[in-house]
């Protein structure tokens, strides 16, 4: 935390055009400690933080806005990482691969690589809650949602509420593979 938040110290006072030391004089702080702080070696107390940010004319919310705007998570999964689970289509003949794992409380969403061939044995249906989004990547599909039909071919997309009675209808290829996530309403 005290790395980025001298980032965004660093990053404001340049921006500024303002000298480590017009910022010391400003602020009451030594260049010294100032230099530490923009450099992650100290620590600044919530004081010296409101003169630091007063001295180079931001608000203390706006020094955190910038500092969590930076942070965040990213997963990369491989593609021998992608886990391969169990829903209900898989009892048809469906593969589903979870693209993407939440380690959270609770899921916000679910992206699944979804493949089918011909050997499918039935055409289920699903709902669930939440939105669903699909990605047409190969073969052809007319794809029902509640009392209507989508042909669906690759680089198309479906969007729909997935507590709509939705799944596919008929295929038209021998093998079909898409892309579709679950986001989860709030």
């Amino acid at each position: 935390m005290e790395t980025r938040i001298g980032e965004v110290i660093r990053q404001q006072r340049m921006a500024a055009n303002i000298t480590l030391a017009s910022l010391g004089q400003g602020c009451g702080i030594s260049s010294a400690m100032l230099s530490r702080i923009e450099n992650g070696m100290a620590s600044a107390s919530l004081d010296s933080l409101e003169r630091i940010c007063s001295a180079l004319g931001i608000g203390m919310a706006n020094l955190f806005q910038e500092v969590d705007q930076k942070t965040g998570e990213a997963q990369l999964l491989k593609t021998d990482e992608q886990m391969e689970v169990v829903r209900v289509g898989t009892q048809y003949g469906y593969r589903y691969a979870l693209l993407s794992y939440n380690r959270g409380p609770r899921k916000t969403f679910e992206p699944f690589l979804v493949e089918m061939n011909k050997q499918s044995e039935a055409w289920p249906r699903f709902s669930h809650p939440g939105t669903e989004f699909i990605f047409m990547l190969e073969g052809k599909l007319e794809y029902r949602f509640g009392d209507k039909i989508y042909l669906l071919e690759p680089g198309d997309t479906l969007t729909f509420a997935g507590n709509v009675v939705h799944g596919p209808e008929r295929m038209l290829a021998d093998y079909v593979k898409f892309i579709a996530v679950i986001v989860y309403d709030e």
